[in-house]
């Protein structure tokens, strides 16, 4: 039996170049039930989210699809998006992206079409959903970054980019209703985001 820890960080690969380590991610053997993402110049390696977290992320884009930009798509799962910019590769856990990024033979999807990108936290990725991928998003123009504190049982919806990340935050506790903003204009209902 192989025993992994909770967020192992490839050792080594501080001296890379971005592209280097896209390689390097591309060969990874990443163990089912993990995702690898670039965060701060390594390859990190953190295990999917718990299974109610599923529930969390249909309830999501069920409500996200009628209100979606015209020629977008909603998905859940292990894609890798780059943004060559700030040397990060992240694979949200939701997101929203024009569906001419898809087409491509590509595993590497550009991080510009993304219209929308939601991060549910867990001990292991919190820290970085809260602060790295909020510079990262927000830098790249993404409109909307959500961020569901499954710790804290509390959403955040950040909009406005900036150079520094967002502009523009609400907080608003698990079981009520957030504004998310334009290109969306809806409410996301948080009722049923907690933990069984």
């Amino acid at each position: 039996m192989t025993v992994m820890a909770e967020r192992p960080t490839m050792s080594g690969t501080e001296s890379q170049s971005f592209e280097e380590l896209l390689d390097a991610l591309d060969d990874l053997d990443v163990p089912d039930g993990f995702k690898a993402e670039i965060i701060r110049g390594n390859i990190v390696v953190s295990p999917w989210s718990k299974a109610y977290y599923l529930d969390v992320m249909e309830l999501v884009c069920e409500q996200l699809r009628p209100h979606l930009p015209e020629e977008h798509r909603i998905s859940y799962g292990p894609f890798l998006f780059v943004f060559p910019h700030a040397e990060r590769a992240y694979g949200p856990d939701i997101h929203v992206a024009r569906r001419s990024a898809s087409r491509t033979g590509d595993n590497h999807l550009d991080g510009e079409a993304l219209s929308f990108v939601a991060e549910l936290t867990s001990p292991s990725t919190r820290d970085d959903d809260l602060t790295d991928k909020v510079e990262v998003y927000g830098r790249a123009g993404v409109p909307v970054y959500l961020v569901l504190d499954m710790q804290e049982e509390q959403a955040t919806v950040l909009w406005t980019p900036s150079a520094k990340g967002y502009d523009s935050r609400i907080t608003r506790p698990f079981g009520e209703k957030l504004p998310v903003p334009a290109p969306f204009d809806c409410l996301l209902d948080t009722t049923g985001f907690k933990a069984p």
